[in-house]
């Protein structure tokens, strides 16, 4: 990265979002929002039941344009690809799908029933015909959307030994994070019977974490993946494939002492910081908090060319929430814009200040 200097970032709060009552749990960004003159469209849910769905104005400003009632605590929300189906994993071992009707109108369609224990994590695939839910009863169900709003489960799977935390669909491959310190990579082995078989298993050398796997995260172009865990470390991994026809994944780097309690969440930034040609590209970015209320945000070392692919700490926001730190999420659509959610019951917008203008310039 050339022309400045690392200490010229600043991640400066725009807006404080309130209403929910209790903790917020999580966050989302609607896609295709806040691009092509579309609004920005981020949603938030929390152990008060709801969930809020928050719209950018023409002010810049997020407003609260719709407030949908849940049953329990809402543990995960996600948005399909078309951005039209909501699904809302549950305390009372369900999953909502609600769907979007009309301007700010949501209605509840279908209610996804066969976990035995809460359902922590769900998951849509690329093209929004099947999405992935995980619970506390250690299993991952997939579920293929019919017609007529109808769901149906294709396949579970088992192979976790404890509860599954996280499940992440990404491209052709489904990946999930567990108590028992394991990322499992999953594919599907037939379509015509659904089935589904564990293609790698990230936990059986001293290079792996050695408790639950909380998050995971994916750099734009696939290539890299980043993880947090309950024992205080971020981890970096490379996927070795060039055609993506199998995926070999392995370890690249652990950044630890940067969070001296809990990591709940890693999120890669998957825009390029500024349009640059491809030869002069600039590093790439996540960002990781926890119950230490900190948002750090990380940079690739590209300085660093001895020991391989390394990350150094770009920043961190001190006390970004009054509490605990569930959730942050960077925009899909817009490089600048980081959301973050906590227990202290707001959702925080930030922006990523950097040294050159909006068009992607270096400032003078």
């Amino acid at each position: 990265m050339k022309n400045f200097s690392y200490d010229d970032f600043e991640l400066r709060e725009i807006q404080k979002l309130e209403g929910h009552t209790g903790k917020v749990l999580g966050i989302a960004w609607k896609e295709d929002t806040g691009v092509w003159g579309f609004p920005a469209v981020i949603t938030s849910w929390s152990d008060d039941k709801t969930i809020r769905i928050w719209e950018e104005n023409f002010s810049g400003f997020f407003v609260c344009k719709a407030v949908l009632e849940a049953s329990c605590t809402v543990r995960s929300c996600a948005w399909s690809r078309g951005s039209k189906l909501l699904a809302a994993t549950c305390s009372d071992v369900t999953t909502a799908i609600w769907k979007n009707v009309g301007v700010h109108a949501y209605e509840r369609i279908y209610t996804l029933k066969g976990h035995e224990n809460e359902v922590r994590s769900v998951s849509w695939n690329r093209d929004g015909q099947f999405l992935a839910t995980c619970g506390g009863d250690k299993s991952i169900w997939i579920w293929e959307v019919l017609p007529g709003n109808e769901f149906d489960c294709t396949s579970v799977l088992q192979g976790h030994t404890e509860d599954v935390k996280i499940v992440h669909w990404d491209e052709r491959f489904l990946f999930s994070g567990s108590s028992d310190n394991t990322i499992k990579v999953w594919k599907e082995a037939d379509y015509e019977s659904g089935d589904w078989r564990c293609i790698q298993t990230l936990g059986e050398s001293d290079r792996e974490h050695t408790s639950a796997v909380l998050s995971l995260s994916f750099s734009k172009e696939r290539r890299r993946m980043v993880s947090c865990s309950d024992d205080l470390t971020i981890k970096i991994w490379k996927n070795s494939d060039d055609d993506h026809s199998i995926e070999i994944w392995s370890h690249a780097c652990t950044l630890s002492g940067y969070h001296d309690t809990t990591i709940f969440i890693v999120d890669w930034l998957r825009e390029l910081l500024r349009f640059v040609p491809y030869e002069d590209k600039d590093p790439e970015i996540f960002a990781s908090a926890g119950a230490d209320d900190t948002i750090r945000v990380f940079i690739e070392d590209t300085d660093n060319e001895v020991d391989g692919l390394t990350f150094k700490l770009l920043l961190k926001k001190e006390k970004a929430h009054e509490t605990n730190v569930n959730s942050v999420k960077w925009h899909s659509g817009d490089k600048r814009f980081l959301a973050s959610a906590s227990d202290d019951g707001t959702v925080k917008i930030w922006e990523l200040v950097c040294p050159w203008g909006p068009a992607g310039h270096i400032a003078s």
